[in-house]
């Protein structure tokens, strides 16, 4: 007789549920493919949104405006537009029409089931991967595309982890066959996680403050000093020597860093790690954008000073420290406001990239501790959009961006708002997803017990 050991059968578990999974939704997907397929495309002539009230992000909204675009772009915006005679007429009255909200860092596209290995392909072995690119590993079928689109978040940005330098993020679209399709812009970031002085206690992290001295993060430090050292050498005997010097694809990789082409997106939330980040990027002429910023705030003239912007990595978070304020977190993003300092939110951290469909939630409760709700939207929006090197396309609703945008029953930051249409550089999106489907299915389920003679009523 076979002998199984616990990991094995929560193994197979896994297993057993992603096939059951995938069999129950292959008939729908199915169903569903030509829908998808056809309400994804380009509208072959203008489309004008009537009598909504247009939220552009960087003015002042719009009551009973109008919204025109074609090809892919926004060409007119306001209450007095001439609309072009062959316009496919859409009514949006009584609803908003908002920009694509934007998730600042996740890894949508590179991870599917936790608990299946073969959906995962977010990390690589090893501390120094800077040649890595996520958008290549992007799988455009993921389940969570559809899910994260459909409350209003049309952008985010893929990144992968794990060392200290794992790679290159990018931002996507979330609409298209293959990854070109889905990429609005490629190595948008390196992506880098500083050393975090982090320690286990009863199974819950507290963040500290690590001490400069300690040999562990000395030794970090100096890894990464090392590469950038090593990068500079290799670029000046690529400038002196041309392709007598043998390519190093690792190597290749840094040098938008070190020219100041591409940021470095470092994962810091202490005090000490901020500094030292900062420190860091400046004695190496390196463009850097923070990612969590806890105790941002302490160092606002350090940041202002360097130009380095914040992406709040979570508003629903604990405080690291017993000692804090319980509404530390919610509160962060204010105060990165009045000081000003320049700052997204984002919901990695605490709604993970399963539940990016959160993210107007994280920009909610920042709004309900202080920010003002013009403030909180454009933190979703307008904000990323700057703080990514995008703004020239997304972010806002201009004439001459992207037509990437959703018309909403009502305040985009409630819970209860739905989001009704969404359009994708002018592509309209299928707003369906495994949710609806499961829903709809288990909706009939009980409607076909309620009617069947002799049978109890569901509970």
């Amino acid at each position: 007789m076979r002998c199984f050991t616990p990991g094995s059968i929560l193994r197979l578990t896994a297993i057993t549920l992603c096939l059951v999974s995938l069999s129950d939704s292959a008939g729908a997907q199915d169903s569903a493919a030509a829908q998808e397929t056809a309400a994804a495309q380009e509208s072959a002539k203008p489309v004008a949104l009537i009598g909504g009230t247009i939220v552009p992000a960087n003015a002042e909204p719009i009551e009973n405006g109008t919204l025109v675009f074609v090809d892919g772009k926004i060409t007119a915006i306001g209450t007095d537009v001439a609309i072009p005679d062959d316009s496919e007429r859409i009514d949006v009255s009584g609803r908003f029409v908002y920009p694509g909200m934007i998730e600042s860092h996740s890894q949508i596209g590179l991870t599917e089931i936790g608990q299946v290995p073969a959906t995962i392909d977010m990390a690589e072995a090893g501390q120094m991967n800077p040649n890595v690119r996520a958008l290549i590993a992007v799988n455009p079928d993921s389940e969570l595309i559809p899910v994260t689109r459909a409350a209003g978040v049309l952008l985010a940005v893929t990144a992968p982890t794990g060392g200290l330098v794992a790679g290159q993020s990018a931002v996507l679209q979330l609409d298209g066959w293959t990854y070109e399709d889905m990429c609005l812009r490629d190595g948008v970031a390196m992506q880098i996680q500083w050393p975090s002085g982090e320690r286990r206690n009863f199974g819950r992290r507290r963040s500290v403050d690590r001490d400069d001295t300690d040999p562990d993060y000395q030794r970090q430090i100096g890894q990464l000093r090392d590469l950038f050292e090593e990068v500079a050498s290799y670029r000046a005997g690529r400038e002196a020597r041309g392709d007598e010097q043998p390519a190093d694809l690792r190597l290749e990789s840094m040098i938008p860093v070190l020219t100041g082409e591409m940021p470095m997106m470092v994962r810091a939330d202490t005090l000490r790690q901020i500094e030292d980040a900062v420190a860091f990027a400046a004695g190496h002429k390196a463009r850097l954008i923070i990612l969590g910023g806890y105790d941002a705030p302490l160092c606002a003239e350090l940041l202002k000073k360097h130009s380095v912007p914040v992406i709040v990595s979570a508003v629903h978070r604990a405080p690291l420290r017993r000692s804090d304020e319980y509404d530390a977190a919610y509160s962060l993003p204010r105060r990165l406001h009045e000081l000003g300092i320049e700052f997204c939110i984002s919901c990695t951290d605490r709604s993970e990239t399963w539940n990016t469909r959160n993210l107007p939630h994280e920009a909610a409760m920042a709004a309900a501790y202080g920010l003002s709700r013009d403030e909180a939207l454009r933190s979703v929006t307008l904000y990323p959009a700057r703080i990514l090197g995008v703004a020239d396309r997304v972010g806002s609703l201009e004439v001459g961006k992207d037509a990437t945008l959703f018309v909403a029953a009502g305040d985009a930051l409630e819970i209860t708002t739905s989001v009704t249409e969404a359009w994708v550089r002018g592509r309209r999106i299928d707003l369906s997803s495994r949710h609806t489907r499961l829903y709809d299915k288990y909706r009939r389920k009980y409607e076909e017990r309620e009617t069947t003679p002799g049978e109890p009523s569901p509970r």
